[in-house]
């Protein structure tokens, strides 16, 4: 299972939310190379980044920052938030990332969506299925939508997605443990490369989504706060 330490980024800073939520905002570096560089320095050779005022501004806001980190280390981005035109997919690759994720565009413009799988190939474009009791958010997770997590899945699945980062945002930022049961459940029912997302607060919650299956683990607060240090990663990457 691939270790995906995370970035968002606002204003061009390092920052992390809780459960989506804009007001919560809390600084943890000034510059997200820094901290980019010190998950590689690690062994770390993997990043989901995200641009939050992208996801708002419904375009790519902080490309400069993934410019930087992609220029200066060797990590392999996936890069979201704010990716809803053709020019934005353009500006994510030039600027170096190695996949980008898609969202909100997928529920919004599926005919885009399956542009960009067809341009750029399925290991480039991650299906973004973020949820909350299930339902798929879009819009930095602003908006729900009637669509069930595993159906919308299934449903990309049959047109060639391989990549799917699922989010519970219920778990997002909490630290209280991930969506196990959800996991699994997507697992089972879809032939896809999972990369589970909210919720990790130890390692033993990376091994038992290794034990589910999961293609990788995203993992943000946790070490932001101390809950898993980096050294605790080495082994594990």
């Amino acid at each position: 299972m691939r270790i995906i330490p995370a970035i968002d980024v606002i204003d061009g800073k390092c920052v992390r939310l809780t459960q989506g939520d804009y007001t919560t905002k809390k600084i943890y570096n000034e510059d997200p190379c820094e901290m980019a560089k010190r998950f590689q320095d690690y062994g770390i050779n993997y990043l989901h980044l995200v641009d939050l005022e992208g996801a708002i501004n419904k375009h790519i806001v902080n490309y400069k920052t993934l410019e930087k980190i992609c220029a200066k280390t060797t990590l392999k981005v996936d890069f979201g938030g704010g990716i809803k035109t053709n020019q934005d997919v353009r500006i994510a690759f030039e600027c170096g990332a190695n996949q980008i994720t898609g969202g909100s565009t997928a529920v919004n413009n599926p005919e885009m969506f399956n542009s960009w799988l067809t341009k750029y190939g399925i290991s480039k474009i991650i299906l973004g299925a973020d949820c909350n009791a299930r339902q798929i958010a879009t819009s930095g997770w602003t908006k729900s939508s009637n669509l069930d997590v595993v159906k919308f899945i299934k449903d990309y699945q049959n047109k060639g997605v391989n990549y799917v980062i699922c989010t519970d945002i219920a778990k997002d930022g909490m630290l209280k443990g991930t969506s196990n049961k959800l996991y699994k459940e997507i697992i089972e029912q879809t032939n896809t490369s999972l990369i589970a997302s909210g919720g990790v607060s130890s390692v033993s919650d990376l091994i038992k989504l290794e034990e589910i299956g999961c293609e990788g683990a995203i993992i943000g607060k946790a070490i932001y706060e101390g809950k898993i240090k980096l050294k605790e990663l080495i082994k594990l990457c």
